[in-house]
């Protein structure tokens, strides 16, 4: 058996085109993880095989030759030609605003999604059609604004959960044929932005993380509320597998790994070079939860001053237990014309505005061989990373 190499990955070895908008949520299917689901400002949603149909293996035609360092980012110089497109198999449209969240069934029959329209649709994967809308504006029971997050929940994806701007978490019978929520948890005082359900067919606990600074976990079997506090607004949520930890990102420009059972602090993880104190960016664990990462909002020290200016991105890796950072991977605009190709952005006084590649959605590869994962933000094209 070879082993599996312990290097991040960092080479680009597909993007994925299509999109008329910033991407706003990115998530793969369940393992192995052939497929990538995106969601776009477009009000789309795009279902693609990050494989190139030009090739019979990634691997073979990105072989990494040279050994990656311990601590890896970009080098300035040449640009080296853009990876090649990923196949796009499928475009869902349904929603009238933006696509700000997508969840995949463990089935990889359906899907969840959830936008600025207060909708939260359910999917038929195959037949490209909307099963269920959640909620509808003549039902008390429905989201009265933007709906930030999705995701299933219960045994067999019996449960979809939702949270949005208008300060709660609401739970769906995606079984049943009624469009009214089963549960409304409404402790929030701000919105909510994120969300983590716990694995396995037991799931009966929702963690809900809010711009008020909290991290609520609900047992709802049990009806009890647990509060964690957090000196900045919740960004960002992603728990452990076996669910005893979670790392929860705040608009103070730190990554916290929080011990459920206590809730204390485990361990911080920050680098003078990235910031996070403005915009939504996703954190995850990744590579079987080795390490660390996240994207970028190009605020920080260095943010624009590599090669490609405001056009390359950042994604930031750390060592889950030791906290070294280990790589920061630079992420490019993307597209057919490469790195130069953007629309203009006018401000209110008529003046053009930088478009910097704010790396704000990433997802993880969890099944399958090899470590891979990809990121979407403000360039529109999602760029899929793996070791070659």
């Amino acid at each position: 058996m070879t082993q599996r190499g312990t290097a991040f990955p960092t080479r680009p070895v597909a993007q994925l085109l299509g999109s008329n908008g910033p991407i706003h949520a990115v998530a793969y299917s369940a393992s192995p993880g052939t497929y990538i689901l995106t969601g776009s400002d477009d009000r789309s949603i795009r279902l693609y095989n990050p494989s190139p149909a030009s090739t019979s293996s990634i691997s073979i035609s990105n072989s990494i030759t040279s050994k990656p360092a311990s601590s890896s980012s970009s080098s300035p110089g040449a640009t080296p030609p853009p990876p090649p497109a990923g196949r796009l198999i499928q475009t869902y449209a349904g929603h009238a605003y933006a696509v700000l969240s997508v969840s995949v069934s463990s089935s990889n029959a359906h899907f969840a999604s959830a936008g600025g329209d207060r909708a939260v649709l359910l999917w038929d994967v195959s037949t490209a059609q909307t099963i269920r809308r959640f909620g509808s504006a003549s039902t008390a029971a429905s989201h009265t604004g933007r709906v930030n997050c999705v995701a299933f929940a219960g045994a067999d994806d019996a449960l979809v959960v939702s949270g949005g701007l208008d300060c709660t978490v609401r739970i769906w019978d995606a079984r049943s044929g009624s469009n009214r929520a089963v549960q409304v948890l409404a402790d929030a005082r701000d919105a909510v932005t994120c969300l983590g359900v716990t694995a396995g067919a037991a799931a009966a606990e929702v963690l809900a993380g809010s711009v008020d600074g909290r991290v609520r976990a609900y047992d709802v079997r049990m009806g009890r509320c647990v509060t964690d506090v957090f000196p900045a607004s919740v960004t960002s949520l992603c728990l452990a597998r076996d669910g005893r930890t979670a790392l929860v990102g705040t608009l103070d420009s730190k990554l916290r790994l929080m011990d459920r059972a206590n809730g204390s602090c485990l361990r911080t993880y920050e680098d003078a070079g990235w910031r996070n104190e403005e915009l939504r960016v996703q954190s995850v664990l990744g590579g079987r939860e080795r390490w660390v990462v996240v994207g970028d909002e190009m605020t920080g020290a260095g943010a624009g001053t590599g090669g490609g200016g405001g056009n390359v991105g950042r994604v930031w890796a750390w060592d889950l237990l030791t906290g070294k950072l280990v790589a920061t991977v630079s992420v490019p605009w993307g597209g057919n014309g490469g790195d130069d190709v953007r629309k203009k952005v006018v401000d209110r006084d008529g003046k053009e505005k930088e478009r910097k590649n704010v790396v704000s959605c990433i997802a993880w590869k969890d099944g399958g061989f090899g470590d891979q994962f990809c990121v979407g933000g403000t360039s529109g094209v999602v760029t899929v990373f793996g070791q070659g």
